[in-house]
């Protein structure tokens, strides 16, 4: 996997200028052992309630990121060292939670690249409520599924097409 996240702005500013790739706000932190993915974007959209996650990691990822629309809460974890685990096994290239994750030192010992808000050691609900292969909003950046997500250590790019 060959790319840049700064190559693909500096090449594309048509595409940033209407909008079909966008930069997610530098406020992810970095988790896991992969610091560079990219992959189609696979969608959900919960509130400090992680069975969807859960059941959406055990399912073959076949190199996908997982984008969770946790409304920004930073109350609960979403993502655990469970999940990163069925995340890497699953093939999964990566998970992107607007909300935390727990479990860190597990996580970081895991083969995926996570980004989160920060961590959080509260697991979260298990109700099973929320909503997968919608648009959702991360952190002010419409993400759909099926856009392509680029993250590396300059940050993350969401492109409406895959660019490399």
């Amino acid at each position: 996997m060959t790319f840049a996240t700064t190559d693909i702005c500096d090449d594309n500013p048509g595409l940033l200028e209407d909008g079909r790739l966008a930069v997610l706000p530098p406020v992810f932190k970095h988790y896991g052992l992969h610091t560079k993915f990219c992959g189609p974007a696979v969608t959900l959209k919960v509130f400090e309630d992680n069975v969807l996650v859960r059941a959406t990691l055990e399912t073959p990822g076949n190199g996908s990121v997982l984008v969770v629309d946790g409304g920004g809460s930073i109350r609960r974890a979403l993502v655990g060292g469970q999940l990163a685990v069925l995340a890497q096994n699953n093939g999964w290239a990566g998970i992107i939670v607007n909300g935390c994750v727990r479990d860190t030192d597990e996580i970081n010992t895991c083969s995926v690249g996570v980004r989160a808000l920060g961590a959080h050691p509260q697991r979260s609900a298990r109700k099973g409520e929320g909503e997968r292969n919608l648009r959702v909003n991360i952190a002010g950046v419409p993400v759909s599924p099926g856009n392509w997500i680029y993250a590396d250590n300059d940050g993350v790019v969401v492109a409406e097409q895959q660019l490399i």
